[in-house]
Protein backbone atom coordinates (compact mmCIF):
# COMPACT_ATOMS: atom_id res chain seq x y z
CA UNK A 1 0.00 0.00 0.00
CA UNK A 2 1.08 3.61 -1.15
CA UNK A 3 0.15 6.37 1.29
CA UNK A 4 1.71 9.61 2.40
CA UNK A 5 2.77 11.92 5.57
CA UNK A 6 3.47 15.14 5.66
CA UNK A 7 5.47 16.53 8.09
CA UNK A 8 3.91 19.81 9.16
CA UNK A 9 7.13 21.18 11.10
CA UNK A 10 10.57 23.00 9.58
CA UNK A 11 13.00 20.36 8.10
CA UNK A 12 16.18 21.44 8.29
CA UNK A 13 18.96 20.45 5.61
CA UNK A 14 22.40 19.71 6.51
CA UNK A 15 23.16 22.25 4.00
CA UNK A 16 21.96 25.00 6.87
CA UNK A 17 18.43 25.64 4.27
CA UNK A 18 15.11 24.57 5.84
CA UNK A 19 11.97 23.17 3.86
CA UNK A 20 8.75 24.83 5.77
CA UNK A 21 7.68 21.23 5.48
CA UNK A 22 8.07 17.91 3.67
CA UNK A 23 5.72 15.03 2.16
CA UNK A 24 7.12 11.42 2.59
CA UNK A 25 5.25 8.88 0.36
CA UNK A 26 5.83 5.59 1.79
CA UNK A 27 5.00 1.87 0.98
CA UNK A 28 4.18 -0.80 3.70
CA UNK A 29 2.77 -4.32 3.47
CA UNK A 30 2.22 -6.96 6.44
CA UNK A 31 1.46 -5.95 9.66
CA UNK A 32 3.57 -5.40 12.93
CA UNK A 33 3.48 -7.91 15.18
CA UNK A 34 2.77 -7.95 19.03
CA UNK A 35 5.79 -7.50 20.35
CA UNK A 36 6.61 -4.64 17.36
CA UNK A 37 10.03 -6.71 16.43
CA UNK A 38 9.29 -7.71 13.01
CA UNK A 39 10.22 -4.41 10.57
CA UNK A 40 12.02 -4.68 7.57
CA UNK A 41 12.71 -1.11 6.50
CA UNK A 42 14.32 -1.25 2.92
CA UNK A 43 16.09 2.18 1.39
CA UNK A 44 15.64 2.36 -1.99
CA UNK A 45 18.41 3.60 -4.87
CA UNK A 46 18.48 6.45 -6.89
CA UNK A 47 15.60 6.14 -9.34
CA UNK A 48 13.54 3.52 -7.97
CA UNK A 49 10.07 4.39 -5.95
CA UNK A 50 8.98 2.97 -2.96
CA UNK A 51 7.21 0.65 -4.26
CA UNK A 52 10.06 -2.38 -3.50
CA UNK A 53 7.53 -5.02 -4.13
CA UNK A 54 7.44 -4.13 -7.71
CA UNK A 55 11.34 -3.49 -8.62
CA UNK A 56 12.76 -6.30 -5.81
CA UNK A 57 9.92 -8.50 -6.44
CA UNK A 58 12.84 -11.44 -6.04
CA UNK A 59 13.51 -9.96 -2.39
CA UNK A 60 10.14 -9.08 -0.84
CA UNK A 61 6.82 -11.44 -1.49
CA UNK A 62 4.67 -14.16 -0.37
CA UNK A 63 7.56 -17.04 0.09
CA UNK A 64 10.60 -14.38 -0.59
CA UNK A 65 13.30 -13.49 2.32
CA UNK A 66 11.01 -10.37 3.43
CA UNK A 67 7.44 -11.95 3.29
CA UNK A 68 4.06 -9.96 4.26
CA UNK A 69 3.11 -12.80 6.16
CA UNK A 70 5.96 -12.30 8.75
CA UNK A 71 7.06 -9.45 8.10
CA UNK A 72 5.86 -5.37 8.48
CA UNK A 73 8.13 -4.32 5.62
CA UNK A 74 8.25 -0.75 4.95
CA UNK A 75 10.35 1.80 2.27
CA UNK A 76 9.76 5.54 2.23
CA UNK A 77 10.73 7.31 -1.25
CA UNK A 78 13.91 9.78 -0.63
CA UNK A 79 13.80 13.58 -0.42
CA UNK A 80 14.55 15.06 -4.10
CA UNK A 81 13.04 12.19 -5.68
CA UNK A 82 10.08 12.42 -8.00
CA UNK A 83 7.58 9.75 -6.66
CA UNK A 84 5.91 11.44 -3.73
CA UNK A 85 8.34 12.80 -1.69
CA UNK A 86 9.37 16.37 -1.50
CA UNK A 87 11.63 17.05 -4.48
CA UNK A 88 12.52 19.73 -7.22
CA UNK A 89 8.97 19.70 -8.60
CA UNK A 90 7.17 19.61 -5.87
CA UNK A 91 5.37 23.36 -4.33
CA UNK A 92 7.47 25.81 -2.77
CA UNK A 93 4.75 26.82 -0.02
CA UNK A 94 6.58 30.07 0.03
CA UNK A 95 6.02 31.11 -3.62
CA UNK A 96 3.19 28.77 -4.71
CA UNK A 97 5.23 27.55 -7.91
CA UNK A 98 7.64 24.47 -8.31
CA UNK A 99 11.27 24.52 -6.92
CA UNK A 100 12.88 23.70 -9.81
CA UNK A 101 16.30 24.81 -10.28
CA UNK A 102 15.70 25.82 -6.40
CA UNK A 103 15.68 23.06 -4.90
CA UNK A 104 17.95 23.20 -1.78
CA UNK A 105 21.06 20.90 -1.93
CA UNK A 106 19.65 17.40 -0.10
CA UNK A 107 22.54 14.70 1.46
CA UNK A 108 22.03 10.68 2.12
CA UNK A 109 22.14 11.78 5.92
CA UNK A 110 19.32 14.12 5.17
CA UNK A 111 17.35 10.88 3.53
CA UNK A 112 18.01 8.86 6.60
CA UNK A 113 16.65 11.80 9.45
CA UNK A 114 13.40 12.19 7.22
CA UNK A 115 13.18 7.84 7.73
CA UNK A 116 13.58 8.70 10.86
CA UNK A 117 10.65 11.20 11.13
CA UNK A 118 8.35 8.69 9.00
CA UNK A 119 9.40 5.80 11.74
CA UNK A 120 8.44 8.31 14.43
CA UNK A 121 5.33 8.67 12.82
CA UNK A 122 4.24 5.63 12.42
CA UNK A 123 5.27 4.50 16.19
CA UNK A 124 8.54 2.07 15.59
CA UNK A 125 10.40 1.68 18.49
CA UNK A 126 13.06 -0.88 17.38
CA UNK A 127 13.30 -2.05 13.27
CA UNK A 128 14.46 -5.68 13.17
CA UNK A 129 16.63 -4.84 10.11
CA UNK A 130 17.53 -2.07 7.54
CA UNK A 131 18.77 -3.11 4.04
CA UNK A 132 19.89 -1.24 1.18
CA UNK A 133 21.78 -1.13 -1.94
CA UNK A 134 23.93 1.37 -3.55
CA UNK A 135 22.48 5.00 -2.67
CA UNK A 136 19.90 2.90 -0.36
CA UNK A 137 22.84 1.23 1.71
CA UNK A 138 24.41 4.96 2.03
CA UNK A 139 21.14 5.88 3.96
CA UNK A 140 21.23 2.66 5.66
CA UNK A 141 24.36 3.62 7.15
CA UNK A 142 24.13 7.00 7.95
CA UNK A 143 20.58 5.68 10.01
CA UNK A 144 22.68 3.49 12.03
CA UNK A 145 25.46 5.67 12.81
CA UNK A 146 22.42 8.20 13.92
CA UNK A 147 20.35 5.41 15.54
CA UNK A 148 22.37 2.87 16.65
CA UNK A 149 19.92 1.32 19.11
CA UNK A 150 17.55 1.35 16.73
CA UNK A 151 18.65 -0.87 14.32
CA UNK A 152 19.54 -4.63 15.21
CA UNK A 153 20.77 -5.89 11.75
CA UNK A 154 22.15 -4.40 9.21
CA UNK A 155 22.23 -5.18 5.33
CA UNK A 156 24.81 -3.11 3.40
CA UNK A 157 24.65 -4.30 0.01
CA UNK A 158 26.88 -2.63 -3.25
CA UNK A 159 27.57 0.61 -1.16
CA UNK A 160 30.66 2.63 0.53
CA UNK A 161 31.08 4.52 3.46
CA UNK A 162 32.32 7.59 1.02
CA UNK A 163 31.80 7.92 -2.41
CA UNK A 164 34.40 7.44 -4.50
CA UNK A 165 36.56 9.99 -6.90
CA UNK A 166 35.72 7.39 -9.57
CA UNK A 167 31.59 7.55 -8.75
CA UNK A 168 31.84 11.57 -8.54
CA UNK A 169 33.70 11.89 -11.67
CA UNK A 170 30.84 9.47 -13.28
CA UNK A 171 28.14 11.52 -11.62
CA UNK A 172 29.69 14.88 -12.42
CA UNK A 173 30.19 13.33 -16.60
CA UNK A 174 26.25 12.76 -16.47
CA UNK A 175 25.12 16.22 -14.81
CA UNK A 176 27.46 18.20 -17.74
CA UNK A 177 24.75 16.07 -20.22
CA UNK A 178 21.96 17.15 -18.33
CA UNK A 179 23.14 20.83 -18.56
CA UNK A 180 24.48 20.55 -22.53
CA UNK A 181 20.58 20.23 -22.97
CA UNK A 182 19.73 23.74 -24.10
CA UNK A 183 16.36 23.32 -22.17
CA UNK A 184 17.92 22.57 -19.03
CA UNK A 185 17.58 26.27 -18.08
CA UNK A 186 13.95 26.09 -18.02
CA UNK A 187 11.18 25.96 -15.60
CA UNK A 188 9.22 23.17 -16.89
CA UNK A 189 9.13 19.49 -15.59
CA UNK A 190 10.48 18.51 -18.82
CA UNK A 191 13.82 20.63 -18.97
CA UNK A 192 16.94 19.12 -19.51
CA UNK A 193 15.18 15.40 -20.35
CA UNK A 194 17.65 14.85 -23.77
CA UNK A 195 20.43 15.60 -21.42
CA UNK A 196 19.40 13.37 -18.78
CA UNK A 197 19.05 10.72 -21.79
CA UNK A 198 22.41 10.91 -22.58
CA UNK A 199 23.60 11.23 -18.77
CA UNK A 200 21.76 7.35 -18.18
CA UNK A 201 23.70 6.14 -20.96
CA UNK A 202 26.53 7.09 -19.05
CA UNK A 203 25.15 5.83 -15.78
CA UNK A 204 24.29 2.44 -17.40
CA UNK A 205 28.13 1.58 -18.28
CA UNK A 206 29.15 1.88 -14.48
CA UNK A 207 26.11 -0.17 -13.57
CA UNK A 208 26.94 -2.98 -16.11
CA UNK A 209 30.48 -4.76 -16.96
CA UNK A 210 31.96 -5.42 -19.80
CA UNK A 211 31.52 -8.91 -19.69
CA UNK A 212 27.55 -8.39 -19.66
CA UNK A 213 27.60 -6.62 -22.54
CA UNK A 214 29.79 -9.13 -24.25
CA UNK A 215 26.63 -11.52 -23.71
CA UNK A 216 23.35 -9.71 -24.06
CA UNK A 217 24.71 -7.57 -26.40
CA UNK A 218 26.45 -9.62 -28.51
CA UNK A 219 26.19 -9.28 -32.61
CA UNK A 220 25.04 -11.85 -34.61
CA UNK A 221 25.81 -10.76 -38.02
CA UNK A 222 29.64 -9.97 -38.46
CA UNK A 223 29.08 -8.37 -41.39
CA UNK A 224 27.11 -5.42 -39.62
CA UNK A 225 28.67 -1.94 -40.07
CA UNK A 226 25.86 0.09 -38.11
CA UNK A 227 22.88 -0.23 -36.23
CA UNK A 228 24.41 -2.16 -33.29
CA UNK A 229 22.71 -4.52 -30.69
CA UNK A 230 24.36 -1.95 -27.96
CA UNK A 231 23.59 1.75 -29.36
CA UNK A 232 19.93 0.44 -29.40
CA UNK A 233 19.97 -0.77 -25.98
CA UNK A 234 22.06 2.24 -24.61
CA UNK A 235 19.22 4.76 -26.23
CA UNK A 236 16.74 2.48 -24.67
CA UNK A 237 17.86 2.65 -21.25
CA UNK A 238 17.92 6.44 -21.62
CA UNK A 239 14.08 6.67 -22.73
CA UNK A 240 13.25 4.35 -20.06
CA UNK A 241 13.98 6.43 -17.60
CA UNK A 242 12.63 9.90 -19.42
CA UNK A 243 9.24 8.56 -19.37
CA UNK A 244 9.61 7.99 -15.92
CA UNK A 245 11.98 10.42 -13.91
CA UNK A 246 12.95 14.49 -14.17
CA UNK A 247 16.10 16.17 -14.66
CA UNK A 248 15.83 17.92 -11.78
CA UNK A 249 15.51 14.76 -9.58
CA UNK A 250 18.19 13.12 -11.13
CA UNK A 251 20.37 16.35 -10.97
CA UNK A 252 19.64 16.84 -7.17
CA UNK A 253 19.68 12.39 -6.29
CA UNK A 254 23.43 12.25 -7.88
CA UNK A 255 24.86 15.50 -6.08
CA UNK A 256 23.31 13.86 -2.87
CA UNK A 257 25.34 10.75 -4.29
CA UNK A 258 28.67 12.24 -4.22
CA UNK A 259 27.95 13.96 -0.71
CA UNK A 260 27.98 11.07 0.83
CA UNK A 261 30.66 10.53 3.40
CA UNK A 262 30.02 9.07 6.81
CA UNK A 263 32.98 10.56 8.58
CA UNK A 264 31.74 14.29 7.86
CA UNK A 265 32.03 16.01 11.07
CA UNK A 266 32.16 13.09 12.97
CA UNK A 267 35.84 12.40 13.52
CA UNK A 268 36.62 10.57 10.19
CA UNK A 269 35.11 7.20 8.32
CA UNK A 270 36.60 4.98 10.79
CA UNK A 271 34.84 6.94 13.77
CA UNK A 272 31.64 7.06 12.42
CA UNK A 273 31.65 3.41 11.18
CA UNK A 274 32.47 2.28 14.91
CA UNK A 275 29.12 3.51 16.10
CA UNK A 276 26.96 1.05 14.80
CA UNK A 277 25.78 -1.60 16.62
CA UNK A 278 24.01 -3.20 14.12
CA UNK A 279 25.14 -7.10 13.41
CA UNK A 280 25.98 -6.00 9.81
CA UNK A 281 26.31 -7.54 6.84
CA UNK A 282 28.16 -6.26 4.24
CA UNK A 283 27.37 -7.70 0.49
CA UNK A 284 29.69 -7.10 -2.94
CA UNK A 285 29.67 -7.85 -6.05
CA UNK A 286 32.28 -9.05 -7.87
CA UNK A 287 32.59 -7.38 -11.35
CA UNK A 288 30.74 -3.99 -10.07
CA UNK A 289 32.68 -1.53 -11.37
CA UNK A 290 30.97 1.41 -9.74
CA UNK A 291 31.06 0.45 -5.87
CA UNK A 292 33.88 -2.15 -5.76
CA UNK A 293 34.31 -4.99 -3.79
CA UNK A 294 37.05 -3.64 -1.91
CA UNK A 295 34.64 -0.38 -0.64
CA UNK A 296 32.38 -3.17 0.97
CA UNK A 297 35.48 -5.69 2.56
CA UNK A 298 36.16 -1.59 4.01
CA UNK A 299 32.83 -1.49 6.03
CA UNK A 300 33.25 -5.47 7.07
CA UNK A 301 36.78 -4.09 8.23
CA UNK A 302 35.78 -0.72 10.83
CA UNK A 303 31.94 -2.12 11.85
CA UNK A 304 31.94 -4.37 14.83
CA UNK A 305 31.49 -7.94 13.93
CA UNK A 306 30.25 -7.12 10.29
CA UNK A 307 30.61 -9.96 7.77
CA UNK A 308 31.13 -9.44 4.37
CA UNK A 309 29.54 -11.88 1.40
CA UNK A 310 30.25 -11.37 -2.52
CA UNK A 311 27.59 -12.45 -5.09
CA UNK A 312 29.30 -13.41 -8.17
CA UNK A 313 27.98 -11.82 -11.36
CA UNK A 314 28.96 -10.49 -14.46
CA UNK A 315 25.91 -7.85 -14.27
CA UNK A 316 28.10 -5.63 -12.24
CA UNK A 317 26.38 -3.02 -9.79
CA UNK A 318 23.42 -4.14 -11.27
CA UNK A 319 23.62 -7.27 -9.86
CA UNK A 320 21.93 -6.44 -6.32
CA UNK A 321 19.18 -6.26 -8.65
CA UNK A 322 18.96 -9.26 -10.43
CA UNK A 323 20.97 -11.72 -8.39
CA UNK A 324 17.73 -12.19 -6.18
CA UNK A 325 18.68 -15.88 -5.69
CA UNK A 326 21.93 -15.15 -4.31
CA UNK A 327 20.79 -12.32 -2.49
CA UNK A 328 17.85 -14.11 -0.96
CA UNK A 329 20.71 -17.12 0.29
CA UNK A 330 22.97 -14.47 1.13
CA UNK A 331 20.01 -13.34 3.89
CA UNK A 332 18.77 -16.09 4.89
CA UNK A 333 21.98 -17.78 5.86
CA UNK A 334 22.84 -14.52 7.73
CA UNK A 335 19.79 -14.99 9.89
CA UNK A 336 20.23 -18.77 10.54
CA UNK A 337 23.78 -18.08 12.08
CA UNK A 338 23.02 -14.81 14.47
CA UNK A 339 19.33 -14.68 14.80
CA UNK A 340 16.04 -16.13 15.07
CA UNK A 341 13.12 -14.71 12.98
Amino acid sequence: MIQKFTYNNPFELESGAVLSQIDITYFSTGKLNREKDNVIWICHALTANADVSDWWSGVVGPGKVFDPEQHYIICANILGSCYGTTGPLSINPETGTAYYHTFPQVTTRDMARAHDILRKHLEIDQIHTVIGGSVGGQQAMEWAIEQPDLIKNLFLIATNAFHSPWGIAFNESQRLAITADSTWKNNSPDAGLAGMKAARSMALLSYRHYDAYKITQKEADINKIDDYKASSYQAYQGDKLVKRFNAFSYWHLSKAMDSHNVGRCRGGVELALSKIKAKTLSVGISSDLLFPPGEQKFLAQHINNAKYVEIDSFFGHDGFLIEWEQLDKIISNFYSSVVNI
